[in-house]
């Protein structure tokens, strides 16, 4: 796409307006809202413009999603699949993914303190378990999922619900009949070189 066709995405307004979601007790909140409340003066980017998902963008327009969804499908975001891993079997598994990472390493805003962007799931998906060492938290805020932690069963997540993954914890994420949006922040070791995706729970594919 040529040059001429990108637009400037002036993030200062998200960024603050996700500093207010991260509000929690834990120490990772506090880390990410104090990082995106000073990167915010200067937080400008450019980007080619690609249109998140028809199932996605609709459970971000329903009543019960976070108000900052309607800001969200408002700017020029490239959505795609994240590429955290070159494994085959995480790309296989990653088709039905919307991202777009604001904040990081390769963020739309450069930080090495806190990798953080916007996740989302088609309906009737699943993402299997994988680990890194990063903490991790992910912030619902639109649509409904099931998080599945250590040992334990899927356990489902609606706007607003929290998913923590302290380091190296295995975890895996599953839609049903609703896709997702979310937004997500690691914290620590932000390479992704000790990334591990080991495929869906019990199974090899």
């Amino acid at each position: 796409m040529a040059t001429g066709t990108r637009q400037t995405i002036c993030l200062k307004q998200l960024f603050l307006d996700l500093e207010q979601v991260f509000n929690g007790d834990l120490e990772i909140e506090k880390i990410v809202a104090q990082e995106l409340r000073a990167k915010a003066e200067h937080a400008q980017a450019l980007s080619v413009p690609r249109p998140v998902p028809a199932n996605i963008a609709a459970v971000m327009t329903a009543d019960d999603a976070h108000p900052i969804c309607a800001d969200v499908l408002e700017m020029p975001f490239n959505w795609a699949p994240p590429e955290t891993s070159k494994s085959e079997l995480y790309k296989k598994h990653s088709s039905f993914k919307a991202h777009v990472e604001l904040l990081g390493p390769d963020g739309l805003v450069t930080s090495n303190v806190v990798r953080l962007g916007l996740y989302g799931m088609q309906p009737n998906s699943e993402y299997g378990v994988r680990t890194h060492p990063a903490e991790e938290i992910y912030i619902m805020l639109a649509g409904a999922c099931f998080w599945m932690r250590g040992d334990a069963a899927y356990q489902s997540s609606g706007v607003g619900d929290r998913s923590h993954h302290a380091s190296f914890l295995p975890h895996a994420t599953l839609t049903k009949e609703k896709a997702f949006m979310s937004v997500y922040a690691w914290v620590g070791d932000l390479s992704t070189e000790s990334y591990r995706y080991e495929g869906l729970p019990n199974q090899n594919d």
